[in-house]
């Protein structure tokens, strides 16, 4: 996770950069991509898709949040290892 200075600069962690290789000095470019934003790095151009190409990415992303939705349903209080009880219990005075 990086945070966004007061002058807008973004910190690229070390991992992410010497996965890409992208060293002090080289260019990134910042894409907008729907509600998301993509960084390209140098020498590299974001993929062209065909449209049957992003309807599939939209089906596969579509499948996982279904999936998700359906995990959450089945999930149980029992399962976080917590109830609604002990928050109130927590915070209770000690008469």
């Amino acid at each position: 996770m990086s945070k966004v200075t007061s002058k807008l600069q973004v910190s690229l962690p070390k991992a992410l950069a010497e996965r890409y290789g992208i060293r002090p000095g080289d260019d990134i470019k910042w894409e907008a991509a729907g509600d998301i934003i993509r960084v390209i790095p140098p020498d590299r151009e974001a993929p062209e898709h065909t449209r049957d190409e992003q309807l599939w990415f939209f089906d596969q992303a579509t499948l996982r949040q279904q999936q998700r939705q359906i995990d959450r349903q089945f999930s149980t209080p029992s399962d976080r290892g917590w109830s609604r009880e002990d928050l109130y219990e927590r915070g209770g005075s000690t008469d």
